[in-house]
Parts: structure tokens; sequence; C-alpha cells
């Protein structure tokens, strides 16, 4: 299992609490906070554009 590190949680109002990580390998995970055991990983590039997309609101239904 990579070491990952946990990035402060991010919370939309009345939405489950999000936690992004990295590990040294160049992966980047998102899990719920409180749950990262139970985390998605991807290439960190996937997960930016995932980021990206939702912050311009097109996908903000996920949140």
């Amino acid at each position: 299992m990579p070491e990952i590190t946990w990035e402060s949680p991010f919370c939309a109002e009345g939405s489950s609490c999000f936690r992004l990580g990295t590990d040294a390998d160049g992966n980047g995970y998102i899990a719920v906070n409180g749950q990262e055991e139970n985390h998605l990983t991807d290439s960190l590039d996937a997960l930016r554009t995932l980021i990206t997309e939702i912050k311009a609101g097109k996908a903000d239904h996920l949140l």
C-alpha cells in the first residue's frame, strides 16, 4: 500500500466532505472524509481534470 498524503477535507454546503491525496509515484486519490481506506485512484492529471470540471459547474451534481 503506498503512503498517501491527504489534504484537508473539502466540504460543500449540505454535502459530504471529500479529501484529495497524492503519493510519491504520481498517483492521485479521492475519498469521502473518514473513509480514506475506500479511495479512488487515478493519475494526478485525471483527477485534476475532474476537479476542474466540477469547479466549472459541469458536474456539480457530483458534490
